[in-house]
């Protein structure tokens, strides 16, 4: 239990876990970006007939 006590109460425990739910939140993110993109990729693609 000392490790959460220390995660969720020490300045270095916290920035821990901004880094870690940045880290998360980007990776949803650029994965939802590019999903999009090579859908609209794959799209314009096939209205040019390739």
């Amino acid at each position: 239990m000392k490790l959460l006590s220390d995660l969720f109460s020490t300045d270095y425990g916290l920035m821990s876990i901004t880094g870690i739910v940045f880290m998360l939140g980007m990776g949803v993110f650029f994965l939802r970006f590019f999903k999009r993109k090579m859908e609209e990729d794959g799209a314009a693609a096939a209205k040019a007939g390739r």
